[in-house]
């Protein structure tokens, strides 16, 4: 428990590195501070083991209570996924002995440069920023280090665009992510827009709404340093966050870029809270940019009176400025997200693009190319392939027509509704892994549109069932990449049943083909299932295929020792609350047997009593209620011989009456794994994972017949 008594740095949460064994903040090496900022203190640091640079912020917290409530709100932010999103790499609560304080510390990334560097480089110079992305990759007359590039990154480098309208693009699609999610950024300036490279930034710095709302730092902050609530809006000093306050931080952030060349930073400061009371004053300064001829004047001055509304219900969403800058106006980027945001291409022109008349969509007497339709289907784009070196000509036109409308998801929906309705012939089945890889992709490219998220899990379980029984050779050409597809779109839309439900069938195809490889993407679910299922417990369906998913966890070993008992409780929970689920009571038990094999911490799980009853009453119920269904009782069997494995636990049995069940079980199901005393020969696992001598699984259950 933390306290004063405590002496130096002492953790009360955190995520460690791989194998680190200490403290968080011992395997760091403090190097400098910066700036305070407007929550705490920042710190470079040094990894020790990597010696990689990061920024650790320390915010001091009044209590436990305050720091426990920040980091349960802080922690879903270390599972966002995006290329233009700095995640924090770690969170973690210390205290301070020296000078008996609390802090919970978030580690971000490092990187010299943020845009607050770029306007105030050109402030000085009084320069527009204006500059194209060069060749060699360094915008105007100063060049940026670059950093290590996402993962996911979907940048690309494209010639001719201005450095502004790319990089405003990669700070709207990663806002609109964030909204997407419901996720507030609360702290939105220049200086949290992060440059890895000079044409990629990373929005960082992400708040709670715990710390944001913490008066007395902030008015300290405030006295410090004016600069810090500048940039937020309104409603936000009086604490109130939503989305639209991000907007009107956006706002503030390109209007200090637009206006960098003739305001100096005090004039700047005073604009953005002239801004709160008197909107009136930025139509001088939108006209003063229309004077000095900043680029896309015409278009800022369109945006930014919509962002910049005092009345929040009067400011725009993250979607209109996207519509106003890239769709209205002549804005281009890199990013390849703003795709989605097009002018959608009308059914009736999709539907022949997917019957392959395409003819008919060219030919000017059916009244298409010169009509307002056609300017959505270039005719370059109709004839021309995906990729000249990716051709595939097995491939079905639907599938052909989603290469060559990658970006258009409405165009992506119906084609895969379309191939969902194809006979199977026509599909290139039994095996067509080219087919497989267009809706792998369609997934990756719209894993924010759940709608396609559902039929392609659709699609490829149609595709990889019909593999798996005509072609057993498919499983050698199944990749990685489709169990991280769909293992992603779960993660997105966790509470989303019908997609769990595809999930789970998709991931018992791949994995019981021996399909994966890499088991890391799969070592994240158990949680996301143990969450799903603490939040809808009742929900039949939904603990059905979590069952599932639990079982096939734990026969690829990718359930963890830690995870062991809170695994066991909710498989024990969704048979007690859905006993009529056969399917659901056969994949729990399974997943039982298969936690037992492997760990007594599990077996003790199953047979200790808790609120709801112990795990053996529940087992004779099971009984009770299936006992003429030879599976059920089969994998019911399976649990008890497992748990008789383990000498500790033999006592706990028979109290329980198990040794009657057991009997019973003998005598009814001869061929039942209870009565083949060879089909586990395994020796016992004992406390301390040594094998017990004498004591196999089926050897445990004949010592407890035989005990009086």
């Amino acid at each position: 428990m933390l306290g004063p008594e405590s002496d130096g740095w002492r953790p009360t949460q955190g995520e460690r590195g791989p194998g680190y064994p200490g403290e968080p903040m011992d395997k760091y090496q403090v190097l400098y501070q910066l700036n305070p900022g407007a929550l705490g203190v920042n710190l470079v640091v040094e990894e020790i083991e990597t010696k990689v640079k990061r920024v650790i912020k320390q915010v001091e917290c009044m209590d436990d209570h305050e720091a426990s409530q920040a980091l349960e709100e802080l922690m879903p932010l270390l599972k966002l996924r995006h290329a233009h999103i700095s995640v924090y790499r770690e969170l973690f609560i210390t205290w301070n002995g020296e000078i008996s304080s609390l802090y919970l510390c978030l580690v971000m990334e490092f990187n010299k440069l943020s845009f607050q560097e770029v306007i105030e480089d050109k402030r000085k110079a009084k320069e527009i920023i204006d500059s194209k992305i060069k060749a060699e990759g360094v915008p105007n007359h100063r060049r940026f280090p670059v950093g290590d590039h996402d993962s996911r990154l979907f940048c690309q480098s494209v010639p001719e665009v201005h450095w502004m309208q790319n990089v405003l693009g990669q700070v709207l699609d990663a806002l609109e992510y964030l909204h997407h999610l419901d996720i507030i950024h609360r702290n939105l300036k220049p200086s949290n827009i992060i440059l890895v490279s000079s044409d990629h930034c990373k929005l960082q710095d992400l708040s709670s709404n715990v710390l944001m709302t913490n008066k007395a730092k902030w008015n300290i902050r405030a006295e410090e340093d004016p600069f810090h609530k500048s940039w937020m809006a309104p409603e936000a000093l009086n604490f109130s966050f939503s989305q639209k306050s991000d907007i009107w931080s956006l706002g503030c952030i390109i209007l200090d870029m637009t206006s960098c060349s003739f305001m100096d930073s005090t004039e700047a400061m005073y604009l953005r809270k002239s801004l709160r009371q008197s909107p009136g004053s930025l139509e001088t300064v939108l006209k003063t940019m229309e004077e000095k001829q900043i680029p896309d004047a015409e278009t800022f001055g369109n945006l930014l009176p919509g962002m910049l509304q005092i009345d929040p219900s009067d400011r725009i969403t993250i979607k209109d400025v996207v519509h106003i800058t890239f769709l209205s106006g002549s804005f281009k980027s890199s990013c390849i997200s703003l795709t989605l945001y097009r002018e959608t291409v009308p059914a009736s022109i999709t539907d022949m693009l997917l019957e392959g008349n395409v003819a008919s969509i060219l030919d000017p007497r059916r009244g298409c190319t010169h009509s307002s339709q056609a300017s959505v289907v270039p005719r370059d784009r109709v004839l021309r392939p995906w990729s000249s070196e990716r051709s595939l000509p097995c491939l079905p036109v639907p599938a052909e027509v989603m290469q060559n409308f990658s970006g258009w998801p409405e165009v992506q929906f119906r084609a895969m509704r379309r191939l969902l309705k194809m006979p199977a012939d026509q599909l290139g089945l039994p095996w067509c892994p080219e087919l497989v890889e267009v809706v792998v992709t369609t997934m990756q490219l719209h894993d924010r549109v759940l709608d396609i998220q559902l039929c392609a899990c659709s699609l490829l379980l149609h595709l990889l069932g019909q593999a798996m029984v005509h072609h057993p050779e498919a499983k050698a050409l199944c990749n990685q990449a489709i169990t991280s597809a769909v293992l992603s779109a779960l993660w997105s839309y966790p509470e989303e049943e019908s997609l769990l439900v595809l999930v789970y069938s998709l991931l018992a195809i791949t994995t019981t083909q021996g399909i994966i490889v890499n088991k890391a993407p799969l070592e994240k679910v158990p949680d996301l299932i143990s969450q799903v299922l603490a939040t809808y417990p009742a929900d039949g369906e939904m603990a059905e295929a979590s069952c599932g998913v639990f079982w096939l966890l734990s026969l690829l070993g990718c359930i963890k020792e830690q995870q062991f008992e809170q695994v066991v409780a909710l498989l024990l929970q969704s048979i007690r609350l859905c006993q009529n689920r056969v399917l659901l009571v056969n994949n729990a038990y399974r997943g039982l047997a298969s936690l037992v094999e492997v760990s007594e911490l599990a077996a003790f799980k199953v047979v200790v009593q808790e609120e709801g009853g112990s795990g053996l009453s529940l087992v004779k119920e099971t009984y009770q209620l299936h006992k003429d269904d030879p599976e059920v009782v089969e994998n019911v069997g399976m649990l008890l011989v497992h748990l008789a494995s383990y000498e500790e636990i033999l006592p706990e049995l028979v109290s329980s009456s198990m040794k009657a069940l057991v009997q019973e079980i003998k005598e009814r199901f001869t061929s039942s794994l209870v009565s083949d005393s060879s089909a586990f020969s395994k020796p016992g696992l004992p406390p301390g994972g040594s094998p017990q001598p004498g004591c196999t699984a089926s050897g445990g259950l004949e010592q407890m017949i035989a005990w009086n």
